[in-house]
Formats: structure tokens, C-alpha cells, sequence
């Protein structure tokens, strides 16, 4: 076999002295790399100098996010505000007009006892206010009767009427000087010509004791017709 092949132990020493040169190379190439990458516009540095890298800028979205969120939360919160104020308008308003409605409600009640308070006195005052009668037959009986109901005593007004036209013809003044009663020395008076003591004995409490009042002298007459007679209406001459 020639000299010059490698026998197997020389193979494998010859193979890390390779390696070793590798190492090397690939150091010098990386250097040679790094020198490279400085700027153009950079200083010349010593190989002592270790190589100048660039910085890798980092960009981070999270501060933004965050800016965005708080933006977010503010618009939320403006909108909750704007809602409640909208809220507490819509209460207010809605309680104003309840409070009016109520306000209105009473007022009516009010105006409504109000008016039946002034109906009631004005009916009480009409109830208690003497009626006003003319002063004349026709006032004079039906005031007559007016009294006559109130105490019991019957009678009409054509019965009246009647009675009072024969008697004396209309006249409250009138008397008798020439029949029994006039003779006895108590002429008949007024305008049913009653005697004086049958006018004092049924005479009505309330009417003047005035055998010439014409409204006194009508009761009287009507409340002895109606213990002998029944009514006045039954008279039809001298009683």
C-alpha cells in the first residue's frame, strides 16, 4: 500500500485539527459580518471596539388600548349622566303635573262645597225671611193662610175670599153699629166682623192682637169657623 494514504488514527487527528480550523474561519467571518453592519456615516472603530448593533425598536398597542378604553368609559359615563338627568326631568315633570292634577282636584272639591254652602244659606235665608205679602186683600189672606197652616187651621182662599166680601166688602176698618152684637154693646169688626171677645178667644199667638188687623182678624175668624163649623169654608152667612 504507497505511503501517502492515512491509515485510520491519522484520519481521525487530521479531522479535529480541520474542526479546529473551522472555528476559526467562522469566528473571522462573524467579525467580518459585524464590521459591516456599521453605518457608513460612523466612525472607524478599532477591532478592539465591540461591533455597534442596531437597537430593535419595540411597538406595544397597550397604552393606546388603554387610552381607548378610558375614552370608552368616559362616553359610557356621560351617556349614564345625560340618561339619569334625562330620568329625574322626566320624574320631576311627572310629579308637577300630578301635584297640579291634585291641586285641581281639590280646588273643584272646594269650589263645589263652596257653592252648596252659599245654596244652603241662601235657602236658609230664604227659609227664615219673612215672606213679603202686599198690603192688600189678596196679600192679607194669603199671608192669612200662610199662618193658618203652620198652626192647623183649615181653610181656602175662596173661602176666605168669599166670606170677607160679604162681611165687609174688603175693609179692615169696617163695623157693625146696628145688629145684636151692636145693641149687646160689641159690635162686630174688621174685616170678617168678629165680636171682640170671640177675637180674644181665638186669637193666634204670632198676629197682633189688633182686632183691626186685617191678617189677625182673617186667623182668628178662620180658627172659630173651624171649631164651630169645621172650616170657614162652610160659612156662607152670619156665624
Amino acid at each position: 500500500m504507497p505511503k501517502h494514504i492515512l491509515t485510520r488514527g491519522h484520519s481521525r487527528a487530521l479531522t479535529r485539527h480541520h474542526k479546529i480550523a473551522a472555528a476559526g474561519v467562522a469566528a473571522l467571518g462573524a467579525a467580518a459580518i459585524g464590521f459591516s453592519a456599521v453605518p457608513s456615516n460612523a466612525s472607524t472603530t478599532t477591532t478592539a471596539e465591540a461591533p455597534v448593533q442596531t437597537a430593535k425598536v419595540a411597538y406595544s398597542t397597550k397604552q393606546i388600548e388603554g387610552v381607548q378604553a378610558d375614552v370608552s368609559s368616559l362616553h359610557t359615563g356621560a351617556v349614564q349622566v345625560e340618561q339619569f338627568a334625562a330620568q329625574k326631568k322626566a320624574a320631576a315633570e311627572a310629579a308637577a303635573k300630578k301635584k297640579a292634577a291634585a291641586e285641581a282636584k281639590a280646588a273643584k272639591a272646594r269650589a263645589a262645597a263652596e257653592s252648596a254652602s252659599r245654596s244652603a244659606e241662601r235657602a236658609e235665608v230664604k227659609k227664615t225671611a219673612p215672606q213679603k205679602y202686599g198690603d192688600n186683600l189678596d196679600g192679607w189672606i194669603r199671608e192669612a193662610l200662610s199662618i193658618m197652616k203652620k198652626n192647623g187651621i183649615p181653610g181656602s182662599y175662596e173661602g176666605i175670599h168669599r166670606n170677607v166680601m160679604r162681611e165687609s166688602s174688603g175693609n179692615p176698618k169696617a163695623i157693625n153699629l146696628w145688629d145684636i152684637n151692636a145693641q149687646k154693646g160689641i159690635p162686630s169688626k174688621g174685616l170678617l166682623q168678629v165680636i171682640p171677645p170671640t177675637f180674644d178667644a181665638y186669637h193666634v199667638k204670632g198676629t197682633p192682637k189688633d182686632i183691626y188687623d186685617p191678617v189677625a182678624n182673617i186667623v182668628a175668624a178662620c180658627n172659630y169657623a173651624a171649631d164651630k163649623y169645621g172650616t170657614m169654608d162652610n160659612v156662607d152667612s152670619a156665624y
